[in-house]
């Protein structure tokens, strides 16, 4: 696979053994059921949204600005929570999740954001290190594995450099090593292009295309039509409150007339 002039294997850096729980391994990673929000009771920003996605999908959420995309993640990493439905994460009604177990599922997802929300004046490998040590792991086991995720994102060697004299494309690498170096089950990228051009945005989709690959499943959120034309993939396309769900990318113009989801 060829982002930039560069071809460069993305190899798992994941642990020996299972990563997932195996009972849950025939269910999909993610169901919403009948799932309302509004934050005005006249416009809702959801309605009714039935949707799947099995494990190991990379889907695109698309739709203009307002239309949802951040909502939806948002619930998914429980900063925000459904007015009614409910969305079930590998099994697990993610709405009654006590707040102690929130960290739990929050383990289990990496996030990847528009403004990469690193610490400018820490170190590389500090921004990547962070999620390893609120698990409480070893520091040989953390500079290990933030070696190996630096590497596979094509930042290896740049663990003592500050966030803050990165390009933009790099920080979002960096972005990118942090959301996956607890080895996640799910993926949610909001907008992780949006703040750059549009060569950088090709080589940021192609990184997270594979890690994908791994067998993370990877919802990825945005406005930009040119990432949706890379190559054809499921699309889950948001407007006025309602989901068309387009499995083979918008060049599948048959499936756009009733194929609402919700």
């Amino acid at each position: 696979m060829e982002f930039g002039g560069k071809s460069r294997a993305f190899r798992s850096a994941l642990r020996e053994g299972n990563r997932f729980d195996p009972a849950a391994s025939n269910r999909p990673v993610l169901t919403f059921e009948g799932v309302h929000k509004a934050y005005r009771a006249d416009c809702p920003v959801l309605r009714g949204l039935q949707l799947e996605i099995a494990r190991g999908e990379f889907v695109f959420i698309t739709g203009a600005s307002g239309a949802g995309k951040s909502t939806l993640l948002r619930l998914l990493y429980a900063a925000e929570s459904v007015d009614s439905g409910r969305i079930l994460f590998l099994g697990r009604e993610i709405g009654r999740l006590t707040s102690g177990s929130i960290p739990f599922l929050r383990r289990n997802i990496g996030i990847i954001f528009q403004d990469f929300k690193l610490v400018k004046n820490w170190s590389v490998l500090d921004n990547v290190a962070l999620p390893l040590e609120v698990l409480g792991l070893p520091p040989r086991v953390i500079r290990a594995r933030v070696g190996e995720v630096l590497e596979r994102v094509g930042l290896a060697g740049r663990g003592s450099d500050l966030a803050s004299v990165l390009s933009g494309g790099e920080q979002q690498r960096v972005a990118v090593a942090r959301a996956i170096v607890g080895e996640p089950a799910l993926l949610l990228a909001d907008e992780p292009t949006g703040n750059l051009d549009p060569q950088l945005a090709v080589d940021i989709l192609g990184l997270l295309e594979e890690i994908n690959e791994t067998g993370v499943t990877v919802l990825f959120a945005t406005h930009d039509r040119s990432l949706l034309d890379v190559r054809p993939r499921r699309v889950v396309v948001l407007d006025e409150g309602k989901a068309t769900d387009v499995p083979n990318g918008l060049d599948d113009v048959v499936g756009l007339v009733g194929r609402r989801v919700a």
